[in-house]
């Protein structure tokens, strides 16, 4: 191994930041546009299976370095294994870490600037939320190379429009900022500057919330988007009254017939 190539085995795929309830997963391979190889994809599950259980953090934001937020699946590492058994492992390994963003039961905040291509823009549809820098790019690209985004479409038609999901899933074209959000796919669109700010609007927000009523939440909105509309109706009714017997829910009551700010038990 050259001392290059081991110079960057040293470098962490992904880096964490915890900051007063506030963890910050950090893509951390600029030089490949923090591509989702089977060592990234690994070192995130690996972080993501830790905040899980972590209740000391009740905000997730997904960062990158780099002018890249992320350009998807690493084509030099699948044309170099081009065969079914590992293309299908790839595949499901990525999708394990979409799913474990959903069943996360704090909020994800992506963070994003650069380009945000196939499964990089399959990673900012399972967030929770999505704040992007007027930079920053989108497509399903994978059209472009004969390979239809199959699992990027997922989550992608679980954000936007049928229509537009289509429009980017056959066409592969980058669209703006400003247009994805007007698609759905983001919440906010600010300048470079503004982008850790508005950021921070966000996780002050939720850290200002009851913990329970945020987790169930999350848990709740997700599982009724599966169900008929009867079906959600009645899983929602359960779920609101469990969670009025929590002693959030008591205190948040008292702290809004009393005039003040409540003080979250977080049980």
């Amino acid at each position: 191994m050259s001392a290059t190539a081991e110079s960057l085995a040293e470098i962490p795929y992904v880096t964490r930041q915890d900051n007063a309830g506030v963890t910050t997963l950090t893509l951390n391979r600029p030089q490949q546009y923090n591509a989702l190889s089977q060592a990234m994809l690994s070192a995130l599950q690996h972080e993501l299976d830790q905040i899980s259980t972590d209740k000391s953090v009740k905000v997730l934001v997904l960062a990158s370095e780099g002018k890249a937020f992320c350009a998807g699946h690493d084509l030099k590492e699948m044309r170099s294994n081009r065969n079914e058994a590992f293309c299908h492992t790839l595949f499901e390994q990525c999708s394990h870490v979409m799913l474990s963003l959903a069943r996360l039961p704090q909020p994800v905040i992506a963070k994003i600037q650069g380009i945000a291509t196939a499964a990089g823009c399959q990673l900012v549809a399972a967030c929770d939320l999505a704040v992007a820098a007027d930079n920053a790019k989108f497509a399903t690209s994978g059209i472009n190379f004969g390979l239809f985004c199959s699992t990027p479409a997922v989550a992608l038609s679980r954000n936007v429009g049928r229509k537009q999901a289509m429009e980017l899933l056959l066409t592969g074209e980058f669209i703006d900022a400003n247009t994805a959000l007007q698609y759905g796919l983001l919440n906010r669109v600010v300048s470079v500057d503004e982008l850790e700010q508005t950021v921070k609007y966000f996780t002050h927000s939720i850290l200002s919330k009851s913990p329970v009523a945020v987790a169930t939440g999350k848990r709740m909105f997700y599982k009724q988007l599966e169900m008929d509309l009867e079906s959600a109706y009645h899983y929602a009714s359960q779920m609101m009254a469990s969670n009025m017997m929590s002693a959030d829910t008591g205190e948040g009551l008292d702290a809004f017939a009393e005039k003040r700010s409540p003080v979250w038990k977080g049980c």
